[in-house]
């Protein structure tokens, strides 16, 4: 028989099997998984020198070329690898709510295949897939048992992108890096469209999410569903072959002398690799495969779980504020506006005390107001001055502490300052989370990584910072220059899929410094940005400036949504997006550049309705309110100012 290559397709409920078989009897197999709509397809492969990779097609169309898969184990690796069986095609479908996010009810389907692969010592392992409308998602599984530990040294898993690729990624921050070993702490700026070719080495890697735009199509990358058994994760590039792979952290990572490096017993499934994809920024935006894809939650009872809005000091006035004076006119200022959460942050022990506290809870709750307390998360891993310090370090610490705080009627905490990514430390989150639960406490922490969607696993992780918020803004004229480019990147990044800690609106003059924004920019954020709690930064002077009926926006806006709507966009240079909640429609825009643009936007799903809008007025720091209708039949209008904003209720 000469040599040739017969190809057999094998058409079964989906699946499609390639065998190509030569004289020499070498054998390549692969397989294709489509999406419900049939336009998104992964195709697996593992070639003759048993390498295991995908590559994701669109239609007839590569739109990532193949990547690898693979890891490395102590016992055992599992680079080369030969295929052991294929699952049966498997519809997912799942149906949960969420009290936070960009909607309430959520419905996820995807089509899911499972490929059971062998190394060179018969140990198997199971690459699993799932693809749906919006992406595709895969994972590691161990099977079986083991009489102990086992460890991943490295994860080979690739994402291999076209030519000419633009990335919008941000930087990872060195381990024990910045003001007394804080870092990292997710809080750098964004690379604007930067070919993957040209983009600049960073030796700890490129943070998740990380945005990427080939042609029309725009790909976001993240993880999500880490449990106790692996570290968080982010990308290092590979610039000269237009690729990214998953890296782990730095050594420096690590608390309580824990692995950094991912390690568990068996059986062992790593976190979900997401891809979301979408032809536009549409499908990116309004993807929730960051929380589809986490663990349900594991809390009992969500009684005592209320999104709402919080009143902070901190924010323009700092330390000086924290005392029981001032925070008693934050409480009252919560109360006149009808926010649920006042924020007491750092050094309360000290500056206030344990009992004035207790006060102070009894007044707020009084006026139908909740007080949430700072503390440090602390131990060995950063050398900050703020304290509370040491009281959540063990299990034993966290039951005596948080026993005191319900009893004091506090409703949440606010945790700042950890010490990376490494299995060590993110085991140290969800024991809070944990804990904070079994006493009816709200979590928000700062200084720290992406939730990864373990708002959904522990239902009272309201939000996270992880974002180079508004206090950046108030450090130096830099980071304030570049609020309004800033804040273009984070629905499409930071915030696609998890809760976002900004801390946003300033009416006022930021002290010593120059706001850029504008008062239109400022009202639109809290439509623009999620979060289970959203911790304003104007104080009740600022407020009292302001409009009676910007007041009364900021006194009814919503921080539960049940529809998100992407209108427009790109990132760093435009936001614009429209929220429900209940009957009610909010439409907001920001522009990230500092000259005048006219929209066009298509809100025909609002039907004919009139409402209002508040926008810029004549100079930057006042606002302007006007009655609108909409007419379903055109477009609707308006001016946006450089750095400028507004936002429109129907």
């Amino acid at each position: 028989m000469t040599a040739q290559s017969i190809r057999l397709w094998l058409i079964t409920g989906g699946l499609y099997c390639l065998f190509s078989l030569s004289e020499c009897g070498t054998r390549t197999e692969q397989y294709e998984v489509h999406s419900p709509n049939q336009k998104i397809s992964v195709q697996f492969h593992i070639s003759e020198d048993s390498l295991a990779s995908y590559q994701v097609m669109y239609q007839d169309s590569v739109i990532l070329p193949q990547g690898r898969l693979g890891l490395n184990r102590d016992d055992a690796g599992f680079t080369k690898l030969g295929l052991s069986g294929v699952s049966g095609i498997k519809t997912i479908e799942l149906n949960y709510t969420m009290v936070q996010g960009k909607k309430h009810k959520y419905h996820y389907e995807g089509i899911q295949r499972i490929f059971d692969v062998i190394n060179k010592r018969n140990q198997h392992m199971q690459i699993i897939f799932r693809v749906s409308n919006d992406g595709v998602a895969f994972r590691y599984h161990f099977p079986g048992t083991s009489p102990g530990m086992r460890k991943i040294n490295r994860e080979y898993t690739t994402f291999q992108f076209q030519p000419e690729t633009r990335a919008f990624l941000s930087r990872m921050s060195e381990a024990k890096s910045g003001w007394n070993q804080v870092n990292p702490a997710y809080e750098e700026h964004y690379t604007q469209g930067v070919p993957v070719e040209s983009l600049p080495f960073s030796p700890p890697g490129w943070i998740f999410p990380a945005l990427f735009q080939s042609g029309d199509f725009w790909f976001l990358i993240t993880e999500t569903a880490p449990d106790r058994n692996y570290c968080g994760c982010r990308l290092q590039q590979d610039t000269l072959n237009h690729s990214f792979h998953i890296r782990f952290p730095q050594p420096a990572e690590t608390i309580f002398g824990g692995p950094v490096n991912p390690e568990s017993m068996l059986p062992w499934s790593t976190p979900w690799r997401i891809l979301a994809i979408g032809k536009g920024l549409k499908t990116i935006a309004e993807s929730t495969l960051g929380t589809d894809l986490a663990e349900p939650s594991k809390t009992d009872s969500l009684s005592f779980v209320k999104p709402g809005r919080a009143s902070w000091s901190w924010a323009l006035l700092k330390d000086a504020s924290v005392n029981e004076k001032v925070q008693r006119e934050f409480i009252d200022y919560a109360a006149d506006m009808g926010w649920e959460y006042c924020l007491v942050d750092v050094n309360w022990d000290t500056q206030i005390g344990y009992d004035k506290i207790r006060e102070l809870s009894e007044y707020a709750q009084g006026k139908g107001v909740g007080l949430i307390l700072w503390y440090n998360s602390a131990g060995d891993w950063n050398t900050t001055p703020y304290h509370p310090r040491n009281r959540l370090l063990t299990h034993e610490d966290r039951v005596k502490e948080f026993g005191q705080l319900r009893d004091m009627g506090i409703r949440g905490i606010k945790v700042d300052f950890f010490g990376g990514d490494g299995q060590s430390v993110m085991s140290y989150y969800q024991d809070i989370f944990k804990d904070a639960a079994r006493f009816g406490l709200l979590v928000n922490c700062h200084g720290a990584t992406l939730p990864r969607g373990w708002q959904r696993t522990y239902p009272n992780l309201l939000t996270m910072e992880a974002v180079r918020g508004f206090e950046y803004l108030t450090f130096e004229q830099f980071n304030t220059d570049l609020e309004a480019t800033h804040c273009c990147f984070q629905p499409f990044t930071r915030n696609a899929f998890d809760p976002m800690d900004f801390t946003p609106v300033c009416f006022s003059e930021i002290p010593g410094l120059k706001r850029l924004t504008t008062q239109g920019f400022q009202i639109a954020l809290p439509v623009i940005f999620w979060s289970g709690i959203q911790h304003f930064a104007e104080t009740p002077e600022g407020m009292a400036r302001v409009p009676e009926y910007v007041q009364t926006f900021m006194r009814e806006i919503p921080v539960a949504w049940d529809e998100t709507r992407f209108i427009d966009g790109s990132p760093g240079k435009l936001a614009v997006f429209a929220r429900r909640s209940g009957e009610t429609w909010y439409v907001a825009g920001i522009n990230g550049e500092n000259a005048a643009r006219d929209l066009e936007m298509d809100l025909s799903f609002i039907k004919n309705r009139t409402g209002f809008l508040i926008s810029d007025g004549e100079t930057s720091r006042s606002f302007r309110r006007e009655e609108v209708e909409l007419d379903s039949r055109r477009p609707f209008t308006i001016q946006l100012k450089g750095n400028g904003g507004f936002v429109m209720v129907f």
